[in-house]
């Protein structure tokens, strides 16, 4: 038998034509994600031509460096010593733009962000205060509405640092989190420093994930169930609750939603949006909003929900830092 969906039906050759595609795609986007870190540190070293654009790049640096800053004040603040000379922050520096799990979450946060500058430039989307925030917040779930509250404030932190190409420590989720700051220790050990009371103990006690805008978002669409599904709608939801939706909905890591929505992502994003439950119609008008460059193939709304969920799950833990 062929996939079923509705009235559509696919014969064997055809489903299996389909179903190469999709993984061909997938793999293709798989070895895209993948190559982040060595070709951000290749950039890194070089003036010449890059594989991501001037904007990526220089928002990249910006957060990275910004990393380094608050990890060299956490780090030296408390221990009576000036400054670390040039040599300790270049160290610091190169431990972040090395560390795959920093660098892919960075990229994340640094293509969402210019993700949702172009969508309000060319949609109309507002990167802050969208619809359905807008319907959250006035919800007569009270726990809901006081989520929502808080996700509007993260949601207009967050435009802010990234028009000032800054990444927060706290706004980091708590694995990359960790990472961070055992470099940050790291560095003060190669700098023969004692880190004191105040210092970095400090900055991991007063961490709360739940707090920074990537837990917010979780923690509303988490609270939203079933309803997660109006996320879905782009223009409805804005990208940070449609990115954070899509995550709940299919349990991936954040990270994987927001690089489907890269523009050469097509395939892979209609693919999660399919294994989501929206159908074709729905897909392609998000796709539109995105500037998806590639066709979605035309055997793709035969497959089953179940299918494209299967498919996810066997091609998503492929090409992730480690």
């Amino acid at each position: 038998m062929g996939y079923v969906m509705g009235k559509v039906t696919m014969d064997r050759s055809q489903s299996a034509s389909v179903d190469l595609l999709l993984r061909e795609e997938l793999a293709r986007g798989n070895r895209a994600r993948a190559s982040v870190v060595p070709v951000f540190a290749h950039f890194l070293d070089s003036d010449g031509p890059s594989l991501f654009s001037d904007a990526i790049i220089a928002v990249m640096r910006g957060q990275l460096e910004h990393l380094t800053r608050q990890l060299l004040a956490a780090t030296f603040s408390d221990t009576g010593r000036d400054a670390p000379e040039t040599v300790v922050r270049q160290a610091l520096s190169n431990r972040l733009a090395g560390d795959a799990n920093v660098v892919d979450h960075v990229y994340s946060v640094a293509l969402e962000g210019l993700i949702a500058k172009n969508l309000e430039q060319n949609c109309a989307i507002d990167p802050v205060l969208s619809p359905l925030l807008q319907e959250l917040i006035a919800s007569d779930n009270a726990a809901i509405a006081e989520i929502a509250m808080s996700v509007l404030a993260a949601q207009s932190r967050f435009s802010l640092n990234h028009t000032r190409m800054e990444l927060p420590l706290g706004e980091l989720p708590f694995e990359v989190f960790a990472r961070t700051v055992e470099h940050g220790e790291a560095a003060a050990n190669d700098a023969d420093v004692a880190v004191g009371n105040e210092a970095l103990p400090k900055l991991k006690s007063d961490y709360d994930e739940g707090t920074n805008r990537i837990g917010l978002l979780a923690r509303l669409t988490s609270a939203m169930r079933g309803g997660a599904v109006a996320g879905l709608d782009l223009a409805h939801a804005g990208l940070g609750l449609f990115a954070s939706s899509c995550a709940s909905l299919l349990s991936l890591e954040r990270e994987h939603a927001v690089f489907a929505c890269h523009e050469g992502q097509t395939v892979r994003l209609a693919l999660m949006l399919k294994a989501a439950g929206l159908n074709g119609a729905a897909s392609e008008r998000q796709i539109a909003l995105l500037g998806g460059t590639k066709a979605i193939p035309g055997g793709l709304e035969a497959i089953s929900q179940v299918y494209a969920r299967d498919m996810l799950a066997a091609h998503m833990q492929q090409g992730v830092p480690k």
